[in-house]
């Protein structure tokens, strides 16, 4: 299954399936708008590996090979993909329990359409560097926070944009995020150093950001989207028993991920944790949800709570607007994701497995000729693989391996490619629909990946910034002499970690 092709792939072999799933995922939105990834994008991606697996075949791969890949690429997303599961079944019971409805509240009550998405960007970034997981601040405090951005009639995009922007800074600058990880061991580097120097790029990031998201505050009065809704905490009061004690399990959750425990069981926990508050503190709510009024009260009570984490909540409050807002989660909201993320894992691995992805790579490094055009050539390719292999570990993992040596070779430090690999690679993964981040965030806060992808200024900013700043040769850091003749194989860390 490791055996190269037997025959070199030419580079219009290599771009064709590239071309082909570019032409398709266009289509795709021009006939079905958001709808594109509910199965038109899946198709596109599926016939693009199917592309790529004639082309390997044409040049000797075989088929078993192929099959074998398809295999390997796929397991690679099983572990984001049950993390997707439970973050369904953690969103409905966490709005069965109270949880959510209590954390809008707050977040009504203390923050102001003014300065709403500077603090949201803010907040997000702070609890992320905490807790080092972009994930688990989307699917808990993001989730509130869309809910809060309806209440007070405030853009979604932007806000998803926000959320984003700051748990993408805290998950990048945090030693306890898997990519920060991952990052200085795909580039030979240490992780506190390549931390201090990611300040040069991400500092100014975050501030551009941050002031963006001011300028779209001021003046805001709302778009009349929450206007449906009246006075959404009273609404909230009346339809749930609400108390501050229904935020203890986002803080468990939060301890469970700052010990360090997996993502996987963190979440699960938290999503038990809201059943088990349902059931304790709305009581009557998780019996409406049963549906069965045959079913003895005990019975009923397990019912409900087991249902909200499989089929989510189902809000019948009467105003529309509201059960629009409380209606979501479960697992089963997930599975659309799931199937995309699926696809998406295998036309990455037929197009790594083909040769056809090294041959790309290949060219641009040929090409890259000044250290300014190196990095570019970094930042282009780890945004690439994103792309192609649709998963921001592989992403980093496959441009630190093929760069290392040529940054060894030309004397450059190898934190200079680390921080590359997070200024793009870790950076744009939430920007592409089919990548695991940006899947999991569109499914996640509710908002389509191209519709939050203008407002997510902080991921779209950093790749600037490290590219003006290898081009200026600014913090571009030098091997001492003594080691510029070292080339040492590139290390390939573990491609499936627990998720960001």
């Amino acid at each position: 299954m490791n055996a190269r092709p037997l025959r070199e792939p030419s580079l219009w072999q290599a771009l064709l399936p590239l071309l082909f799933l570019s032409v398709a995922l266009g289509l795709a939105v021009y006939l079905y708008k958001d709808d594109a990834s509910y199965g038109a994008n899946q198709i596109s991606l599926l016939l693009a590996a199917g592309i790529a697996a004639i082309i390997g075949l044409r040049n000797g791969v075989q088929w078993d090979d192929i099959q074998g890949t398809l295999v390997h690429g796929v397991s690679l997303a099983v572990v984001p993909i049950f993390i997707l599961l439970a973050v369904g079944a953690l969103i409905g019971t966490w709005i069965l329990s109270g949880t959510v409805p209590m954390m809008i509240v707050y977040g009504m009550k203390l923050l102001h359409p003014t300065y709403f998405y500077p603090a949201t960007c803010l907040v997000c970034a702070i609890v992320a560097l905490t807790i080092g997981s972009s994930w688990t601040v989307a699917g808990t405090l993001g989730v509130a926070l869309i809910g809060v951005a309806q209440g007070l009639d405030m853009s979604l995009p932007v806000t998803a944009g926000a959320v984003i922007s700051g748990a993408y800074f805290g998950d990048k600058m945090s030693p306890l995020s898997d990519t920060t990880n991952i990052a200085p061991a795909a580039a030979g580097s240490e992780l506190f150093a390549h931390i201090r120097h990611m300040v040069w790029t991400t500092g100014p990031s975050i501030v551009i950001a941050l002031l963006l998201f001011t300028v779209l505050g001021f003046g805001v009065r709302g778009d009349g989207e929450g206007a449906a809704f009246g006075d959404l905490p009273a609404l909230l009061d009346a339809q749930f028993t609400l108390g501050w004690y229904l935020l203890l399990p986002m803080l468990v959750v939060f301890a469970l991920a700052i010990m360090r425990f997996p993502a996987f069981p963190t979440i699960m926990i938290g999503a038990l944790l809201g059943a088990v508050f349902a059931v304790v503190f709305q009581p009557d709510i998780v019996i409406a949800l049963a549906g069965n009024e045959a079913l003895a009260r005990p019975m009923a009570l397990l019912s409900g709570a087991w249902k909200a984490m499989f089929d989510g909540y189902q809000a019948a409050s009467g105003n529309a607007a509201l059960d629009e807002l409380l209606s979501r989660g479960g697992m089963s909201s997930m599975l659309n994701t799931v199937w995309l993320v699926v696809c998406a894992m295998g036309f990455g691995a037929v197009m790594e497995r083909t040769g056809l992805l090294e041959r790309m790579i290949r060219s641009v490094l040929k090409a890259a000729r000044s250290t300014g055009s190196l990095i570019a050539a970094t930042l282009a390719t780890a945004f690439g693989a994103n792309v192609v292999t649709a998963d921001q570990y592989m992403s980093i993992v496959l441009t630190g391996r093929l760069f290392q040596p040529e940054y060894r070779r030309r004397g450059l430090d190898p934190v200079n490619l680390s921080r590359a690999l997070e200024d793009a690679g870790t950076m744009t993964s939430p920007l592409i629909p089919w990548n695991t981040c940006g899947a999991y965030m569109a499914a996640t806060l509710g908002v389509a990946t191209l519709d939050y992808l203008p407002y997510a200024f902080f991921n779209l900013v950093s790749p600037l910034v490290a590219l003006v700043l290898a081009y200026a040769g600014f913090k571009i850091l030098r091997l001492p002499d003594a080691t510029q003749a070292a080339t040492p194989a590139a290390a390939t860390p573990d491609t499936s970690p627990t998720r960001g």
